[in-house]
């Protein structure tokens, strides 16, 4: 039997739509390595007013084949959950929300204070190009530490050792950041904590706003 196209989950589209940008972004930059700057997004290029287009469009290009595959792998992983918790077109509005957000603070905080040398190590450089949909997992990896903080979470690598949600998730945040700034990796980390905030406030709100839906939902997931 055909599957109707409606529905087909959010998390799929969005799945569908990171990959046809991420690869006409790959064939764009073979041939015309300049046109990064019409994907990617550049701190100083936004501080100036131009290509304002790629607070959204970088959320869904990458900057390899690989960098898309894990982006990917923890959206079906953790999207799919989330989207059947909070609903189809609010999970759309929350991921594609906090992905600008954590764009808009990523540029604040590297177009501000990533002049200088340690500056450009904590929160990356004006003039670092940024791409993928790490922000926005982040915000849905947030969301799950205010929603189900006891849900134990694994990391990719490490499959067989898990830690819940409200621990796994800020450890990771945490120890990835302190570990590119030592490695002088050009990883977005300002935005993946932009996206996280994005997460636990919204998390927040469906706790206050939901107390006894969340209560439920909590005991179900203990």
């Amino acid at each position: 039997m055909k599957k109707n196209l409606i529905d087909i989950s959010m998390v799929g589209w969005l799945i569908a739509l990171n990959v046809i940008i991420s690869l006409v972004a790959f064939i764009f930059w073979a041939v015309y390595p300049t046109s990064v700057d019409y994907f990617a997004l550049k701190p100083s290029n936004i501080l100036q007013g131009k290509y304002i287009w790629t607070l959204i469009l970088h959320m869904f290009s990458h900057g390899s084949p690989f960098h898309l595959l894990i982006n990917m792998f923890a959206l079906i992983s953790l999207g799919g959950l989330s989207e059947k918790i909070i609903g189809r077109k609010r999970f759309l509005w929350f991921y594609s929300i906090s992905g600008i957000f954590a764009g808009i603070l990523s540029v604040f905080l590297s177009g501000y204070f990533g002049s200088t040398v340690w500056g450009a190590k904590v929160f990356g450089g004006p003039d670092i190009y940024m791409v993928g949909a790490s922000g926005a997992i982040f915000a849905v990896a947030g969301l799950f530490v205010m929603l189900l903080p006891k849900v134990r979470f694994s990391i990719i690598f490490l499959p067989f050792f898990s830690l819940p949600a409200y621990v796994m998730v800020p450890l990771v945040l945490f120890l990835t950041w302190i570990a590119t700034v030592a490695a002088n990796l050009p990883i977005g980390n300002a935005a993946h904590f932009g996206g996280f905030l994005a997460g636990i406030s919204y998390g927040f709100y469906l706790r206050t706003k939901y107390r006894k839906k969340v209560n439920m939902l909590q005991r179900h997931f203990r």
